[in-house]
């Protein structure tokens, strides 16, 4: 048990930080929502053997934690890491504002989507996971996650260009 906990659910700690993170906004409460992760996984070890992904465990249990530490908190969105913006590459100081302008507008624009949605773009674009395993993370079957990250795409697609 110690070594699947060591060598499979501990690496896992710096990916549920930022996912802590971008939700709680607030990196004391992200540390502890991994800190509170790793222990509900250390609790239910008895299990690990009848569970497919112990990543996909630790990524549910991480994500409703940090849910649960913002609705008691009293704030109810999720943000884009701010330590994921782009670095602006370009000497102009004209450049890099609009390019930094640009994508705050789009952090805004996510920042409004449903939860649901927002946990999927967040999960598919800044994660880079699979439909399956994001599938499996939220409980759905892969056709809901990709009309719900469609619906998404629309929804910031529509809100760019009126801006």
């Amino acid at each position: 048990m110690d070594n699947i906990f060591k060598n499979n659910i501990l690496p896992l700690k710096d990916m549920l930080f930022r996912l802590a993170l971008r939700i709680t906004l607030n990196r004391q409460e992200a540390e502890d929502v991994v800190q509170d992760t790793l222990l509900k996984m250390w609790a239910r070890r008895e299990e690990w053997g009848n569970i497919n992904s112990l990543e996909a465990m630790a990524i549910t249990i991480c994500r409703n934690q940090a849910l649960d530490y913002t609705k008691k908190a009293g704030r109810s969105n999720m943000s884009i890491d701010e330590d994921r913006d782009c670095h602006v590459s370009a000497n102009d100081p004209s450049v890099q504002l609009e390019q930094k302008e640009g994508l705050s507008m789009v952090r805004t624009v996510i920042d409004g989507l449903p939860e649901v949605q927002r946990s999927i773009m967040v999960l598919r674009e800044v994660e880079g996971q699979s439909f399956a395993k994001i599938a499996d993370e939220l409980g759905m079957n892969e056709s809901q996650v990709r009309v719900y990250l469609h619906r998404a795409r629309q929804k910031i697609k529509k809100k760019l260009s009126t801006l």
